[in-house]
């Protein structure tokens, strides 16, 4: 609901939506917004990272791109299954490094 509204605001608004300029900043403000409403509603990072990744899924479906300069959907959109830990792929949300995982080294 975060991200809609963020989106919907954008459309309303258009002095918003250019002072955001490339969807890069777009798709990052309404992520934040998502992430961090999921992990204040929930008490959990991992559903927070969930969020953020559903945000920038929703971004990419709604407007069809996040923005330029690399910002694209194999860098920001992680997998749907964040929340299932299994031993070979790592660490919990807040043990994992910025990069984690690669997806655009796949």
């Amino acid at each position: 609901e975060v991200n809609l509204y963020g989106m919907e605001q954008y459309e309303e608004f258009p002095t918003a939506l250019e002072s955001h300029f490339g969807g890069s900043q777009r798709a990052s403000v309404l992520a934040a917004a998502s992430g961090i409403t999921t992990s204040l509603a929930t008490a959990n990072s991992n559903a927070g990272l969930n969020g953020w990744y559903l945000s920038m899924l929703m971004h990419k479906e709604g407007w069809s791109r996040l923005g330029f300069f690399g910002y694209d959907l194999q860098d920001q959109c992680g997998s749907a299954n964040s929340m299932s830990i299994r031993p070979d792929e790592g660490l919990l949300g807040e043990l994992r490094g910025p990069n984690y995982p690669n997806y655009a080294m796949n």
